[in-house]
Parts: structure tokens; C-alpha cells; sequence
């Protein structure tokens, strides 16, 4: 069984090399569900392990639709991605409605070729699983990291092993979301090939920090945000010397 580890920062995917796993799925900021590391990131792993590494390839957090601009950015990063030697891409696009953007996505499988291009957990948020699973097969998907549509993979333990059968080796599916060394043989026993894990251990700062970095309104699943060209000229006038 193969084990890929999600890695959001160096000593992760330095970690999960020394360790034995067999592949990386290179990410930043787990806490918003990932999003695409930076370039310094990318190229110190890249250069540093042997192991292959998946690069998650998503602009921003909160939903999975994106627009016009955001695409261009997601391209340009697989691009990018490419040129530095990654050996695979992780991503996907959802409409409004969170059923497969299938013009979006097969674009981004045909800029990532030759690399396999994993399906990222935007699935769980699909409300057809059945159908999204046949959708991607057909636009050449290699891969779907999903929960089983759960808040974990042993919750979704069920849809998984009917998606694992339906799909009958046409697409891995890979199981995601709190898989741990006390449940990965629940996963192994019913035939899936491939695993995906962060097995994380959080440290605690020893000193208290008196100010939280952390900004609750930001943090939402469906939500995004951006600044506000109103918001930022009511700001300019107060500080303006015009009266």
C-alpha cells in the first residue's frame, strides 16, 4: 500500500521521506484546507527529496470556483510547477452549484501532462458522487483524494468502498482525512492501493502569545474575500488632507 504524506512545510515533507512514505502531497496552511506553497518551498523540497512529490495546485482558500484571473493564476502555477520538476499536480475546479467545472478541470489535466493529476477533496463537496467519479474518469483524472464525503475517512468509509468498486481500476481512488496507524488497516483490508495522511504532531510555543494572529471571519469553507476598492477610498479620504 502506498502512503502519501500531506506536507505543508519543510521538516513535513523531510519527515515523511526519513520516515519511508512513499510520496508527498506538497501543500501550505492545512488549517484552511490547503493551498499552493510558495516558490521557496517548492524548490528546497523538490531539490531535497527523492521521494515524488504532488504539488497542490489551489489559489486561495474557501470554495472551489474560481474566476478568470484565478484560473490564469492556477495555470501559471502548474506551469511554473512543471519547470522545477514536481511528479504530479493536485487540484480541480467546481461551478456554483459544486458539480465538476469539467471544461475547467480537463484544461488543467492537459497543461499538467504528462503528470498524473489527483482530483483534490472539492469532491466531498460534489452532490452526485456517482456521477462526479464517471465525469472525471472520462476527462482522464488519475487519481480522487476524498473523505468519502464525510468530515473523515473512516466516516465515509462506506461511499468510499462503493466508489473504490464502481470506479473497478479506471481511477485510483485515494482515501483522505484523519487516517492514523489505528485505523490505515481498516483501509488496507477492504483493497484500497494508496492512503493519504499529514500524521501531524501540533507543538505548543512554550510562551504565551498575547495576541492572536488568527482571524475567525476569514475562515469559512464557502466564503472568500478580497479588499474592497470602496472600503479602501473611504480610508484614503479620512487620511487625505481634502476636506
Amino acid at each position: 500500500m502506498i502512503l502519501e504524506i500531506c506536507a505543508a512545510n519543510y521538516k513535513s515533507a523531510i519527515n515523511a521521506q526519513k520516515a519511508g512514505a512513499h510520496r508527498i502531497e506538497l501543500c501550505s496552511e492545512l488549517a484552511i484546507g490547503g493551498i499552493t506553497p510558495s516558490y521557496g518551498l517548492l524548490k528546497k523540497v523538490v531539490d531535497s527529496v527523492s521521494i515524488p512529490v504532488f504539488v497542490l495546485i489551489r489559489p486561495r482558500s474557501g470554495n472551489f470556483t474560481y474566476s478568470d484571473v484565478e484560473f490564469e493564476i492556477m495555470k501559471e502555477n502548474i506551469k511554473f510547477c512543471k519547470s522545477i520538476g514536481v511528479s504530479g499536480v493536485v487540484s480541480g475546479v467546481l461551478k456554483e452549484d459544486y458539480t465538476i467545472d469539467v471544461v475547467r478541470t480537463q484544461e488543467l489535466i492537459t497543461l499538467s501532462n504528462p503528470l498524473p493529476f489527483t482530483f483534490h477533496r472539492a469532491f466531498d463537496w460534489t452532490p452526485n458522487p456517482i456521477e462526479a467519479l464517471e465525469q472525471l474518469i472520462k476527462i482522464g483524472v488519475n487519481r480522487v483524494l476524498t473523505s468519502g464525503q464525510e468530515s473523515n475517512a473512516e466516516k465515509g468509509f462506506e461511499l468510499l468502498k462503493r466508489l473504490k468498486s464502481m470506479a473497478n481500476n479506471r481511477i485510483i481512488i485515494l482515501p483522505g482525512s484523519r487516517i492514523k496507524s489505528d485505523n490505515a488497516m481498516l483501509f488496507k483490508e477492504a483493497g484500497f492501493k494508496e492512503i493519504h495522511a499529514s500524521a501531524s504532531t501540533i507543538l505548543k510555543n512554550k510562551k504565551l502569545n498575547t495576541v492572536s494572529m488568527n482571524s475567525s471571519i476569514f475562515l469559512s469553507d464557502v466564503n472568500s474575500y478580497y479588499s474592497d476598492t470602496n472600503k479602501i477610498k473611504a480610508i484614503l479620504k479620512t487620511i487625505s488632507n481634502e476636506n
